[in-house]
């Protein structure tokens, strides 16, 4: 699924470890979402669009992969 957590985090100044601190998942699974190895659980996903005061769809584009 295609998404834009890398433009939102660098935008914020996060790095991926900082991010994963504040949504509390590693390093590892910040870097698989913004590469699109891996989807964010919906829980996840709440926590992504919350973060960044945006709703999902604003993030995440389940029509591209």
């Amino acid at each position: 699924m295609k998404n834009r957590l890398r433009e939102l985090r660098t935008e914020a100044g996060l790095s991926q470890a900082a991010l994963g601190e504040l949504l509390e998942v590693s390093r590892q699974t910040v870097n698989a979402i913004e590469t699109g190895k891996y989807d964010p659980s919906l829980p996840l996903a709440f926590k992504i669009a919350a973060r960044f005061e945006l709703i999902i769809e604003q993030i995440f584009d389940p029509q591209q992969s």
